[in-house]
């Protein structure tokens, strides 16, 4: 315990924060709106809250990647409107079938992300004004595809409608979930501490190991049981945190993982190592494109339609938010998919608290934008600590 207490302090002392800032914030939300209304953290609306994060977080998801690189994407709010706009042309107003107008829909957003990669990366022209630019367009394009028609109603037994509104209602599933995530961190842990120890290079102790694996267990089952308690384990929810493990594999166990991570410490750097940085740039992009596709599909299947405000409003702002709330740099080069899901979690428990005690929009803005402002000075903050320990 000695050991690992040190191990903490050393990488505090350092700057390296981690994602405790954002925990204790989020566990502050909590423990406010639950001591203003008892219904805050009961099943019913945890169960809500898990299925409500879901499309933003899906936007946000793809905003991290970007980010990593140190850049920005203005085009992710039009880009998800676009992808609803194109699925219900072709699926209500053309008769196609649902799974192929969706597949359409997120390859349309893939080439929106594409073109706007490849345009950053061969002009480097700032990616914030190449998806500036995209923003206009592809939200141009959008009312363009739905006419005058303004909204179109989804079929609500649909594939798309199932997508927010299935749950699996068997107990077993929830636990099994649990039970599957814990025992494949431990088991990655576990393997990857064998190998560096293997290799003489630093590692964590199996006391830290079996201490974090511990305390995912804890929150893996408790919320396991909260959702069981309402209506079960949403699709939504399951669909979420598997995309989000997946990239996380992607980013940190992958040889282009590993690029994003290089061009965000540097694209000079990363070019004169020969790493093609037009290619991962681009990639980046499309990544963020192909997200905020799937996120805007999400959204229309949360309120079974689109409409010309669809992709609009405080989306974009939400998206990024949560990922730079969550613990990603805006320098560039630090942070991970699991970024967007604490970020998005707090904005959302913020909403959701704020619904509950009938407290006005107005006041959600402000204290959101009271906890980003401190979520970057943190950022910044951080990055001066690691630099005075030769960290970054």
């Amino acid at each position: 315990m000695e050991n690992w207490m040190a191990f903490s302090r050393r990488k505090l002392r350092a700057g390296e924060l981690g994602s405790v800032p954002v925990v204790v914030v989020l566990a502050v939300v909590w423990i406010t709106f639950q001591s203003l209304n008892q219904n805050f953290l009961s099943p019913r609306n945890l169960s809500n809250l898990s299925v409500d994060i879901v499309g933003t977080g899906l936007i946000a998801v793809g905003i991290v990647f970007v980010l990593l690189l140190g850049e920005l994407d203005l085009s992710v709010g039009s880009i998800s409107g676009l992808a609803a706009a194109i699925f219900a042309v072709l699926n209500v107003n053309n008769g196609m079938p649902e799974w192929l107008a969706l597949i359409i829909a997120v390859l349309a957003g893939m080439a929106a992300g594409t073109v706007q990669g490849y345009s950053f990366a061969r002009t480097r022209v700032p990616a914030f004004v190449v998806t500036l630019a995209g923003l206009l367009t592809w939200n141009g394009l959008m009312l363009y595809i739905l006419g005058t028609s303004g909204t179109i109603n989804l079929d609500e037994n649909g594939l798309v409608a199932k997508l927010t509104s299935y749950y699996f209602t068997n107990d077993a599933v929830a636990y099994g979930l649990a039970a599957v995530a814990v025992g494949l961190v431990f088991l990655v842990s576990y393997q990857d501490r064998r190998r560096r120890v293997a290799a003489r290079m630093p590692h964590r102790s199996l006391q830290v190991i079996v201490i974090r694996a511990g305390g995912l267990a804890v929150i893996a089952f408790a919320s396991a049981y909260l959702l069981n308690r309402f209506q079960g384990l949403p699709l939504a929810l399951l669909i979420f945190l598997v995309v989000v493990a997946g990239l996380d594999i992607v980013l940190r166990r992958t040889h282009y993982g590993r690029q994003v991570y290089a061009l965000g410490g540097g694209v000079e750097a990363a070019r004169r190592a020969s790493l093609r940085v037009t290619r991962v740039q681009t990639a980046v992009l499309a990544v963020s494109g192909t997200m905020a596709a799937v996120g805007g599909l999400f959204l229309a299947s949360r309120i079974t339609s689109v409409s010309q405000s669809s992709g609009s409003g405080v989306l974009l702002l939400n998206a990024i938010a949560a990922a730079v709330i969550g613990g990603t740099s805006l320098f560039g080069g630090r942070g991970s998919t699991w970024s967007a899901v604490l970020g998005m979690l707090v904005i959302q428990s913020i909403a959701s608290g704020m619904a509950l005690t009938d407290t006005p929009a107005a006041v959600q803005f402000m204290i959101t934008g009271g906890v980003l402002f401190a979520a970057v000075v943190i950022d910044a903050l951080s990055r001066r600590s690691q630099e005075a320990h030769g960290r970054a």
